[in-house]
């Protein structure tokens, strides 16, 4: 009877390990993993694992199928029913498992099996795969210019290293599962295993008794230094790092820079959810948090990597997104509030309020530059970042919002209802719905506005001072001048609610600040100030999340980089052979050719040096004193930039040396929102490593090299705070 209705079933192209389903009586949750148990050994000179996987499915009904993706590059060899069966149930090897046809087979496969139709164990099964394989995805480098991203790989065994994430696909999971797990790494002489949870004492197992979405094996030939370490709020953490023989002398910082993290964010996410966080160095470009560790490139440990927006952002990730979990399909808020947490709200938690105010600027400038008008989408929208723009909105948006959102609630509100997040939903799913409810019960009162406002709705604010105006008016114990101000909102629908801050100058050169609520597209303002005014400052600490005019930011590379239309101007002397401008070239045709809807970028040989400058903006690259045309378009830098026999000066000034090197952006003031910008090297050897990294350096008005570091840096002038004038009667 077992074996004809196996033979059926096969020949139906499901596999059936049970026998037929009885007719559900309720709704059933639906199957997920609780627990993997897991041995796996790992071959990297052959790029093999084999491996096998006890898998404990609870949910789903009486004959519902069970999906398994699974790497297309495995091959299950059998599964075992450990339920039913006092010895294990076998199916043969030759007799192929059914796989989802509708899924693309180059990116997973889907092994179908069937539940029970009844359960002596009260619904829980338990399933033993075995499979091998090859995992073998080399990383290659990441397609953006001006955007960080990991290099991209689904996964590598090899013997530069081995990194086994989700998108390998490497045990057999079902869609939305949260498990925990008990793994044995098998690697060969000399080779060490790390992944999340806590480490046995032979190292080679570890248990992860933490739901978690997904389990991130990685392994190579670490030098491995633990510390015991006690967090001020009395919590015991194991601190640890695994890192390349070359730079285990960097440990200490690591360790001393995860401690300082921990220390400041246990009093505000409450107790660290894991007893270790490691920090591993990977064999290609990375910087992902994981669950009790973090991954990041040999190229960024070298480099110090323990600033507040890199290790200290991956820190937070360990309560926010790693410990409590988001649905990409329903929003991912995880990404705003680490942002906010970490690369913003350190400085202001540590007093550095100088920092505090660049990084709010910075945020509305990123928002203001890669994302155009009517080209954004809800933040509710926002599952992951690809571009620019999916960064601007899905990061910088969102932790602004959440800005908002603490000045709405005030700071107490906010800060207990941040507490309650991961007490309430560690180890499960929260989506914005539940982050709504949290802080409305912390609140006392209904956000239901405030979210639709700024996470269901596209845009933001744009504002503008217009009308401005001051009358002396005798008071009964002197004399009080109230300003006027009309306030003007300009957007396509309903106006935003939100308080917007006016900062006067008074003639006696004091400030005195308001802050105001607007409700309506424009309204009027009287603001009782203690001595004449003479101008006035729209929102100058950047606490409202608001789009900028381009014209109003300091000039910088990245106004280049997203204009609609750009041209390269090259010095004369260029030659196609190799180097740091042609690689430049190169690059910008690489990415253009990527994007189908791409404003292509034009570039002007020193021949054609007759023709009046170009609309948009310019990258010049070379001596523009060399080419007409170039020495043309720097006239827009005045005095800002002034070249010498063997340097430049920038800003007043003077630099000289032949490892020199020079990133400088300045207005078209005949182009409002167009710039043009300068990469000039003393010698060519000064440009090599400032040329491959020129896209990372475009929030700045110039930047001076010396042998590729960053000597000096600063912005022209920045008209987001300009004053306007008042008139006084």
């Amino acid at each position: 009877m077992n074996g004809l209705y196996r033979l059926i079933c096969f020949s139906l192209l499901t596999i059936c390990l049970f026998p037929a389903p009885a007719v559900a009586e309720s709704v059933a949750p639906p199957p997920t993993i609780e627990h993997h148990q897991l041995a796996l050994e790992l071959s990297p000179e052959s790029h093999r694992l084999i491996a096998t996987d006890r898998v404990t499915v609870e949910g789903g009904a009486p004959g519902q199928e069970l999906a398994f993706s699974l790497a297309p590059t495995l091959l299950l060899e059998r599964v075992e029913d450990l339920t039913h069966c006092q010895d294990p149930c076998e199916f043969a090897p030759s007799v192929p498992f059914a796989r989802d046809r509708s899924s693309s087979q180059t990116q997973s496969q889907r092994i179908l099996l069937k539940q029970p139709s009844a359960n002596p164990t009260g619904g829980a099964i338990r399933l033993n795969f075995v499979y091998h394989g090859v995992i073998d995805d080399p990383p290659r480098d990441p397609r953006h210019l001006r955007f960080v991203t990991p290099s991209e790989t689904a996964g590598h065994i090899g013997p530069e290293g081995v990194y086994l994430s989700s998108e390998s696909q490497w045990y057999p999971d079902l869609d939305d599962s949260l498990a925990t797990y008990d793994v044995r790494i098998a690697l060969p002489d000399g080779w060490t295993a790390v992944t999340q949870g806590t480490s046995q004492a032979d190292t080679s197992r570890w248990i992860v008794s933490t739901k978690s979405e997904a389990l991130t094996v990685v392994a190579n030939r670490f030098v491995v230094k633990t510390r015991n370490w006690k967090a001020q709020s009395g919590q015991a953490i194991q601190l640890a790092t695994y890192l390349f023989p070359d730079d285990a002398a960097l440990a200490d910082e690591y360790l001393d820079a995860s401690a300082r993290y921990l220390d400041a964010y246990i009093p505000l996410l409450g107790a660290y959810p894991f007893s270790q966080f490691a920090v591993v160095e990977n064999f290609f470009s990375s910087g992902l948090g994981m669950p009790s560790f973090t991954l990041l490139g040999s190229g960024v440990i070298k480099r110090h990597y323990t600033q507040p927006y890199a290790l200290g952002h991956e820190i937070v990730h360990s309560w926010i997104g790693n410990g409590v979990f988001n649905r990409v399909s329903q929003g991912n808020w995880v990404e705003g509030l680490t942002t906010y947490l970490s690369n913003y709200y350190y400085y202001e938690l540590t007093g550095d309020e100088a920092q505090a105010r660049e990084q709010r600027r910075l945020m509305l400038l990123g928002y203001s530059v890669y994302v155009r008008p009517g080209e954004g989408y809800p933040l509710k929208k926002f599952a992951q970042k690809s571009d620019e723009k999916d960064n601007a909105i899905g990061y910088q948006k969102s932790a602004m919002v959440f800005h908002a959102l603490r000045q709405e609630v005030g700071d107490a509100a906010f800060w207990r209802a941040l507490k309650r997040i991961p007490e309430r939903y560690l180890g499960t799913v929260a989506d914005w719905s539940d982050l709504e409810r949290t802080f409305q019960e912390e609140a006392g009162r209904d956000l239901r506005w405030f979210f639709v406002q700024w996470v269901e709705r596209a845009g933001v604010p744009e504002l503008a001072l217009s009308g401005l105006r001051a009358q002396s008016i005798p008071g009964v114990s002197g004399r009080a001048y109230p300003v006027e101000a009309t306030v003007h909102i300009a957007q396509s629908d309903e106006p935003y609610r939100a308080s917007i801050e006016l900062e006067f100058v008074l003639s006696g050169g004091r400030t005195q600040r308001a802050l105001v609520p607007l409700s309506a597209a424009q309204q009027e303002v009287v603001v009782p100030l203690a001595e004449p005014p003479v101008a006035v400052r729209l929102d100058p600490h950047y606490h409202l999340f608001r789009r900028v005019a381009r014209s109003e930011m300091a000039p910088v590379l990245n106004l280049y980089v997203t204009d609609e239309q750009r041209t390269v101007v090259l010095a004369q002397g260029f030659s196609a052979q190799p180097d740091p401008f042609g690689d430049i070239l190169q690059r910008i045709a690489a990415q253009e050719a990527a994007k189908a809807d791409a404003v292509r970028t034009t570039v002007l040989q020193s021949g054609a040096s007759r023709q009046p400058l170009p609309p948009g903006s310019l990258l010049l690259l070379g001596d523009p004193r060399e080419n007409p045309m170039a020495a043309a378009a720097l006239r827009s830098c005045g005095d800002h930039v002034r070249f010498l026999d063997s340097g430049f000066s920038v800003a007043g000034k003077t630099y000289e040396g032949a490892a020199l090197a020079l990133l400088a952006s300045c207005r078209r003031e005949e182009h409002p929102g167009s710039v043009v910008t300068l990469l000039y090297g003393v010698t060519p050897q000064a440009l090599g490593r400032v040329a491959r990294l020129l896209f990372f350096y475009g929030w700045q008005s110039y930047v001076v090299f010396q042998e590729g570091a960053v000597v000096a840096r600063g912005d022209w002038e920045d008209r987001m705070s300009t004053e306007v004038r008042i008139e006084t009667r």
